[in-house]
């Protein structure tokens, strides 16, 4: 199976969650465009990932690769995570506020519907974490 069918048949397997998950998945893609989009183990299961990087946890010994950005749908709700730190705070938790109804965790925004969330506040979130690791100022590699 390529790629596009396997992530078309990921949305699928999602049953109720499907149509919520394409809509992030859009909102991701409209504000970063061009970025790469892949299918990522997660634990038991899989998420969509989005601009891999090179990660390195404290507890590894080599460095592996890990989306900039990763969309998951949890029993409950769905999960953005925002794997960006700049100047020393994660980006997701430091905008918590702004994001609308949603639930933040150092990098992982959780969310029950995206007409919970301020979708403008979370493209620019996603386009500075985009251009954070860019430029080289992502520093959640190290985190």
């Amino acid at each position: 199976m390529s790629a596009p069918d396997e992530i078309e048949a990921w949305f699928a397997e999602a049953g109720p969650r499907e149509e919520e998950l394409r809509r992030a998945d859009a909102l991701v893609m409209a504000a970063a465009p061009g970025i790469d989009r892949q299918l990522v183990p997660a634990g038991s299961g899989r998420m969509l990932g989005y601009g891999l990087m090179p990660y390195r946890p404290r507890s590894a010994k080599e460095t592996t690769m890990w989306p900039l950005i990763a969309l998951a749908a949890q029993k409950r709700h769905l999960s953005l995570y925002v794997c960006a730190v700049v100047d020393g705070e994660y980006l997701a938790e430091t905008r918590a506020a702004r994001l609308g109804r949603v639930s933040c965790g150092k990098s992982c925004i959780r969310f029950t519907a995206l007409d919970r969330v301020d979708g403008s506040e979370l493209a620019t979130l996603l386009r500075d974490a985009v251009a954070a690791t860019r430029n080289g100022d992502n520093a959640y590699y190290a985190a």
